[in-house]
């Protein structure tokens, strides 16, 4: 049997800790992993594109566990009040293929998105950093915000959204969490005047230029996460140019992410060989560094493995036959022979 986790179940087991803690025990799953990088089989992930969006496989394994997320990114389904992301995830015994967990992953991919981001920044940023800007309020800002805080001891956010009703909304959604506060913007240079980190999270499929050179201070740490396919980028060219670059995995980022601006060339780190102290990350207090996230199959499997286990010590979620079992392995067909 399978276990199966559906979207009550996620709430159910995200509340046990409630999601701060959650995305800290997130945050520990993926930097394990990180740590053991080169056992995993890494491929960038399998896209099928079209002119309104993408639809996306992201696997990963190592010789233990098979793990793989279907993720969509369509972002005009927000005006036809749809989400614009959604997806499931699958664990699987490398040993034998069968599936141990289906889960849903859209919760999960807002959860793991602010972990990842938490970990790029907790390497990179200046250790002093404790105000963050958070450009894009959509359905994935408050996860950031919350992560932040809760690992990182931010305090002060800075918001803009071209959107004001996304920015009421966050700002409606936390303006009572404790030991934040918020600030409305009207404009991404108030937001970034303030700060220590940036964090883009917009949703436009487009080469655009959220963040403009002149934007970013000695010191800055930017964590760009909304570019996360061809043709869709957040930050001035000039901006990596002048910055130390961190990636998840090279040939992906390369397709998908900031670099996809750079030459096949441009230099860049990936952050588990800063996490292992194999590179340097932030070389000084007035360096900036761009964590050009694009979000990365080890990532989701973390995420999948945390999910599991909680599930199993909790007894949540539901056992289904998502893989047949006849008596005899070799006669499949009699299960659909049998007499009603």
């Amino acid at each position: 049997m399978t276990r199966f986790i559906d979207i009550e179940d996620m709430r159910i087991l995200v509340g046990l800790s409630g999601v701060a803690k959650f995305i800290s025990l997130l945050v520990d799953y993926i930097e394990q992993d990180f740590r053991r990088w080169p056992e995993f089989d890494k491929t960038p992930r399998v896209a099928s594109h079209s002119d309104i969006g993408v639809i996306e496989l992201m696997p990963t394994a190592d010789t233990n566990l098979y793990g793989f997320k279907y993720v969509n990114g369509h972002p005009q389904n927000a005006l036809h009040n749809q989400l614009t992301v959604m997806a499931f995830g699958a664990l699987a015994e490398t040993a034998t293929g069968y599936p141990l967990l289906l889960s849903e992953f859209t919760l999960a991919t807002a959860l793991r998105t602010a972990a990842t981001s938490v970990l790029g920044a907790k390497y990179l940023m200046r250790s002093n950093a404790r105000k963050m800007a958070v450009i894009g309020n959509g359905a994935q800002s408050e996860f950031q915000i919350i992560g932040f805080n809760e690992v990182l001891g931010f305090t002060d956010f800075w918001l803009y959204d071209v959107d004001n009703s996304a920015t009421e909304k966050l700002i409606g959604n936390l303006n009572t969490y404790p030991g934040i506060r918020l600030h409305f913007c009207r404009s991404v240079d108030e937001a970034v005047s303030h700060v220590d980190v940036i964090t883009t999270i917009t949703a436009d499929k487009s080469y655009a230029n959220i963040i403009a050179a002149y934007q970013v201070k000695p010191g800055m740490h930017l964590n760009a996460v909304g570019g996360d396919c061809p043709g869709k980028t957040e930050l001035d060219a000039d901006i990596l140019n002048n910055a130390d670059v961190f990636v998840e995995f090279t040939p992906q980022s390369r397709i998908e992410g900031e670099i996809q601006q750079m030459p096949t060339d441009f230099a860049v780190t990936e952050l588990w060989e800063v996490i292992n102290a194999q590179k340097t990350g932030r070389r000084s207090d007035d360096a900036v560094t761009v964590f050009d996230s694009v979000g990365f199959a080890i990532e989701d499997f973390s995420a999948l493995r945390l999910i599991n286990d909680i599930a199993k010590q909790h007894n949540i979620g539901s056992n289904i036959a998502l893989v047949p079992a006849p008596a005899n392995p070799r006669d499949l067909y009699s299960l659909l022979a049998r007499p009603e």
